[in-house]
C-alpha cells in the first residue's frame, strides 16, 4: 500500500480458477480493508505464516506479467534507498495499463505463432496460457498496487564504495552471462570512435565478452556522444546481452535513436518515454518485457524498463535536472541506474562533456573508472577558448569587465561571420526583458498587487508581473516616483534583436523553450539559445559566446559551479576545433574555478576539486543528507519519533515554499541505510495515527537552500 505503515506485503489464497493466469508479476484485485484495490502479484508460495484466516484473491487484472522479477527486487531497493514505498516505486517503473494495446499484441503473437508452426494448431493452443511449474494455489504474496505516497529507506544507499570495478584494460572476473570454457570467442567490435581514449577499445571489448567494466566516461569536444553510446550497445548485444541507456530529454533520445538504428539495424531497440502517450508507451513496454527487442532507450521513464539477461545500463549527462524524478521517492536515474548494475552484476557508463561531483566520488572509491583522452588529442580536438576578464583583455578593452558582449566577442563573432561560419550565443534567460528596474534610481521594478519582479514581453509591451500575471501600464518607482524603466536582466529574445541590428543582412535563429532548433545550416548566422537548447550546427559552430556568466555563477546554489560548467561545455562542445578556426569566448573572469576547467577542457580536475569542497564542509555526495519539508509542527513531529543513527546532524529550520519549512539530516554514507530506515519508519508511525500535514522525505535532494 501507499502508505509507510503498510508498506510490506500481504498474503492472499488463490481460487482454483484462477490458478492459470496468477503468475508472479501480473495485475490483481484484492480486498483490503473492505475495500477492492489494486495489487500487484509478487510471488506464489506453497504456504503461508500468517497464523489468521486469509482472503482469496478477487480478480486477475490481466495474464500478462507486466512486473519481472528483477524490477521487483530494484524497485524494493530504490524505495529503501530513498526513503519511499514499493507501491511508489511500481507506480513509476510500470506503466499503466492499456488494454487494448495487450489485445493487439497478444493477437499479433497468435497471429506469429500460426504462421511459423510446423505443424497446424487450434486456435486454443495458440492461445493457451502456460501452466508448467505453477505453485500450489495458496499462499501467495500479493502487493496492493501504488496510488500517491510518502517515503520509506533501506541498506541499498547505491553502490558507491563496494568493491572495485575490473580494469577496463585488462580482462576481469566473469560476470554470470561469460561463456563456458571451450565456446566460441565473442565477435569482435569496432571500436571506431573509442579509439580516441585509450582504455576505450578495451571497455569496448569487455562488453562483447560478458564482463560488466564500469567507466567514467569524459567525452571529448565535437564527440557524436550517440553513436559511442550505440557502439558500447552493439558491443554488449554481440556478447549476447541486453542494455538500458538513459538520456535527459527528447533531443538527446531522437539522436541516440537514429544512431542505434543505423549500428543495429530497425527493430532492435525500442524507446520508452513518457511523451509518447499512454497507448505507445505502454505498447514499447511490453515490446521489452517480452524480450523482443533487447535494447532499450529512452528518457528517466527508461530507467526501470525490462530488459532479459541485463548487460550494460548507461546514463549520457547525469548532471542534468531533468534525471531527477518530481514524484515520490524523488529517484534520481543515475543512482537508480547503478544499483541496478550493482544488483544484476552488469556493467555501467556514465558519460557526459563534464563530470559530476557524484560520477568522481565513483572514480575516486574505485567502482568505476575514468575514460578520458590523453592531453596530445584533447589539444588537437578542443576549440580555442579564451575569456574576457583577465588582465590582458582588461588592458586592451578596459569596458571588458561591465561588458555584456566585451571587444573580444564582438570581434570573435564578427570574423566569423565573414567567414561563412554560424555562430552560436548562449544566454541563461530566456525571454525579452525578464527583469527590469527603473531607470533614475535602479531600484528592481516590483508588482504593486503581490510584489513579484516585472518584466517586459518585447519592446513595445507593458510591464507585466512574472508571478501573478498582471500588467502594469503606469507603473512609478515607489522610491523616487520615476517612470522610465531599463534593463536589468537581457533575455535571449532581446539579446537577438540586439544583434540583428548590429549585424544586418545575417540570419538570426532563436532557440529555448518556445522553440527548440534540433539543427541549423553550416553557413554564416547567428543562433541565441539558451543553456540545453543549442542546435547541431552543420560542420560545427565557428563561434561560441557564453554571454551573462554571472547569472549561473552567482546562484545561491550548492551545485551553482557545477551546473555552470556542464551548460558551458555542452555548449563549446559544437565548436569547431581550433585547428580549423574554432573559437569560444565566455565573458567571465578567467581566475575563477568553473573558468579554469574550461580554458583546459578539464572537468575531471573541477569534479575533484568539487568533491574535496564537498568532502570537507560536509555536503553531498560526500555525506548522506535528507530534507524533511512540511508545516514546522508535522516536520518537528516526524524527527521526534524517528530514531536517527548516531552521529546525525539536524541542521535548520530553513524556508520552503509558502508556511512549510525545510530540516535538514546529515550522516556520514556509511549511516545512510539506517537514516532512510529511521526516516521510513517515522513516517509510518505518522500514517499509522493518520497525521493530517503532509512531510515530504527527500534522501539526496538536488537543491537543499
Amino acid at each position: 500500500m501507499p502508505l509507510p505503515h503498510l508498506d510490506r506485503p500481504f498474503d492472499y489464497l488463490v481460487p482454483a480458477e484462477l490458478d492459470g493466469d496468477a503468475v508472479p508479476g501480473v495485475r490483481v484485485k484484492v480486498r483490503f480493508a473492505g475495500q477492492l484495490v489494486d495489487g500487484w502479484l509478487l510471488d506464489r508460495a506453497d504456504d503461508s505464516g500468517h497464523t489468521g484466516r486469509l482472503a482469496y484473491l478477487e480478480k486477475v487484472v490481466s495474464p500478462e506479467p507486466v512486473l519481472a522479477p528483477e524490477i521487483a527486487r530494484l524497485a524494493r531497493a530504490v524505495a529503501d534507498r530513498y526513503a519511499g514505498s514499493l507501491a511508489d516505486v511500481l507506480r513509476l517503473a510500470v506503466p499503466p495499463r492499456h488494454a487494448r494495446v495487450e489485445k493487439d499484441l497478444r493477437a499479433h503473437a497468435a497471429t506469429v505463432d500460426a504462421d511459423t508452426s510446423d505443424t497446424a494448431s487450434t486456435p486454443d493452443e495458440v492461445s493457451a496460457a502456460p501452466t508448467t511449474d505453477t505453485p500450489p494455489t495458496h499462499g501467495v504474496a500479493a502487493a496492493p498496487s501504488p496510488s500517491a505516497g510518502v517515503g520509506a529507506a533501506s541498506d541499498a544507499s547505491g553502490p558507491t564504495g563496494v568493491a572495485a570495478a575490473p580494469d577496463p584494460t585488462r580482462a576481469g572476473a566473469a560476470s554470470d552471462a561469460s561463456e563456458p570454457s571451450g565456446a566460441p570467442a565473442p565477435p569482435a567490435v569496432d571500436p571506431r570512435g573509442w579509439r580516441d581514449y585509450p582504455a576505450g577499445p578495451a571497455f569496448l571489448r569487455a562488453l562483447a565478452e560478458g564482463r560488466p567494466p564500469r567507466a567514467v566516461w569524459s567525452a571529448l569536444a565535437g564527440e557524436d556522444w550517440a553513436a559511442r553510446y550505440a557502439d558500447a550497445v552493439a558491443a554488449t548485444v554481440a556478447g549476447g546481452r541486453g542494455a538500458v541507456v538513459v538520456v535527459a530529454d527528447a533531443r538527446d533520445l531522437d539522436r541516440l535513436d537514429a544512431a542505434l538504428t543505423g549500428t543495429l539495424g530497425p527493430g532492435r531497440h525500442v524507446c520508452l518515454s513518457a511523451a509518447l502517450g499512454p497507448a505507445r508507451r505502454y505498447r514499447a513496454f511490453l515490446t521489452a518485457r517480452r524480450g523482443t527487442a533487447p535494447v532499450v532507450i529512452g528518457t528517466r521513464a527508461a530507467m526501470f524498463a525490462p530488459v532479459d539477461r541485463l548487460g550494460l545500463v548507461a546514463i549520457w549527462d547525469d548532471g542534468d535536472d531533468l534525471h531527477a524524478e518530481p514524484r515520490a521517492p524523488y529517484p534520481h536515474a543515475r543512482d537508480v541506474l547503478l544499483t541496478r548494475a550493482q544488483l544484476a552484476g552488469a556493467a555501467a557508463l556514465v558519460g557526459g562533456y563534464t563530470r559530476t561531483a557524484e560520477a568522481q566520488l565513483l572514480v575516486e572509491t574505485g567502482w568505476a573508472r575514468e575514460v578520458v583522452a590523453d592531453r596530445a588529442t584533447l589539444r588537437a580536438r578542443t576549440p580555442s577558448i579564451a575569456p574576457t576578464g583577465d588582465d590582458p583583455q582588461l588592458a586592451r578593452d578596459p569596458g571588458a569587465a561591465t561588458a555584456r558582449l566585451p571587444s573580444l566577442a564582438w570581434t570573435t563573432a564578427r570574423d566569423t561571420l565573414r567567414a561563412d561560419a554560424p555562430v552560436l550565443v548562449q544566454v541563461p534567460r530566456r525571454g525579452y526583458l525578464p527583469s527590469i528596474s527603473c531607470a533614475d534610481c535602479r531600484t528592481p521594478a516590483r508588482c504593486p498587487h503581490c510584489a513579484g519582479p516585472l518584466a517586459l514581453p518585447s519592446a513595445e509591451g507593458i510591464p507585466a508581473c512574472r508571478w501573478c500575471g498582471r500588467v502594469t501600464a503606469a507603473y512609478a518607482c515607489p522610491e523616487c516616483g520615476g517612470r522610465r524603466l531599463r534593463a536589468a536582466v537581457t533575455g535571449a529574445r532581446r539579446t537577438a534583436e540586439e544583434l540583428g541590428r548590429a549585424f544586418p543582412g545575417v540570419p538570426v535563429r532563436t532557440s529555448g523553450r518556445e522553440e527548440v532548433l534540433a539543427s541549423v545550416p553550416g553557413g554564416a548566422g547567428l543562433v541565441i539559445a539558451t543553456p540545453g537548447a543549442e542546435p547541431l550546427a552543420e560542420g560545427g559552430y565557428g563561434a561560441v559566446l557564453l554571454l551573462d556568466s554571472w547569472a549561473l555563477l552567482t546562484r545561491a546554489d550548492l551545485r551553482a559551479g557545477e551546473e555552470t560548467l556542464r551548460r558551458w561545455l555542452s555548449a563549446a562542445a559544437l565548436a569547431r576545433p581550433a585547428s580549423v578556426g574554432g573559437r569560444v569566448v565566455v565573458v567571465a573572469d578567467g581566475a575563477l574555478a568553473p573558468v579554469q576547467a574550461l580554458l583546459r577542457w578539464d572537468p575531471a580536475w573541477f569534479a575533484a576539486r568539487e568533491l574535496a569542497e564537498r568532502r570537507e564542509l560536509g555536503f553531498p555526495p560526500a555525506t548522506k543528507m535528507a530534507s524533511v519539508t512540511g508545516p514546522a509542527v508535522a516536520v518537528a513531529d516526524l524527527l521526534a519519533e524517528a530514531r536517527l543513527p548516531d552521529g546525525a546532524e539536524v541542521l535548520g529550520p530553513v524556508p520552503a515554499d509558502g508556511d512549510r519549512e525545510r530540516m535538514l539530516v546529515r550522516v556520514p554514507r556509511a549511516r545512510a541505510a539506517a537514516l532512510a530506515e529511521a526516516l521510513h519508519t517515522a513516517a509510518g508511525v505518522r500514517s499509522a495515527r493518520k497525521a493530517t500535514d503532509p512531510v515530504r522525505l527527500q534522501v539526496d535532494p538536488l537543491s537543499l537552500f
